[in-house]
């Protein structure tokens, strides 16, 4: 069996004043996910605002345990981060047609 599964985090960035500012805070949460954990990783949502984003991480594992266990560390990773506050999380998974 293979387990896809996509976590999704809705931030607010309280300090950057440009679009330039935010790109600094999010490229190294979305880049050291990337390295650390070998997850897909993109800006999804709030693109055009300063101080809002919604990144999502997805992973493929051969056992759904393992996909777990691999967006528990990601999601952990993003709240290390002290200069964005988390609004939400959630996670999707794709079912496989048989």
């Amino acid at each position: 069996a293979v387990y896809a599964c996509v976590l999704t985090v809705d931030l607010r960035l309280p300090l950057p004043d440009s679009l330039k500012a935010k790109r600094a805070v999010i490229t190294p949460i979305l880049e050291g996910a990337r390295r650390r954990h070998r997850v897909a990783t993109s800006e999804v949502g709030h693109q055009d605002q300063w101080q809002r984003s919604e990144l999502a991480f997805a992973t493929v594992a051969s056992g759904e345990k393992q996909a777990r266990e691999v967006l528990d560390a990601v999601e952990r990773f993003v709240w290390s981060f002290p200069e964005v506050e988390v609004l939400s999380t959630r996670r999707g998974w794709l079912e496989e047609e048989s």
